[in-house]
């Protein structure tokens, strides 16, 4: 593949550092694109995704679905076709470790009306 048709992307971190650049192919999924995330995540950080669907990725105002494609997600800048595209990473742990860590309230609820009637 031509060197010239690779679209080069880096991603910005929550504390404001930047992974990459990397140049990806048009027709490479958003999904290869997180999990490349992933596996380069700088080690010192507090937050640290355990897969690729513990993140978001957002260009120009809209998270990115993994069944896209880069080139699908490429915003046209005008004339400017050949720069760097920063997205930003937000990361989102699963919904399901959320929910089971939660703590349940063992105390017996009592039925108690508080209606006024009129």
């Amino acid at each position: 593949m031509p060197d010239q048709d690779l679209i080069e992307l880096k991603f910005r971190l929550y504390d404001g550092s930047d992974i990459g650049p990397f140049r990806y192919s048009p027709t490479s999924t958003i999904a290869i694109v997180k999990e490349k995330i992933v596996a380069d995540w700088p080690k010192d950080k507090k937050v640290v995704p355990k897969a690729a669907n513990d993140i978001k990725l957002i260009n120009a105002g809209k998270v990115l679905e993994n069944n896209k494609t880069v080139g699908q997600c490429r915003v046209p800048f005008g004339e400017l076709p050949r720069g760097v595209i920063t997205m930003h990473v937000v990361v989102q742990p699963t919904v399901a470790n959320a929910k089971t860590e939660k703590k349940i309230d063992e105390t017996p609820r009592k039925n108690v009306c508080s209606c006024s009637i009129l």
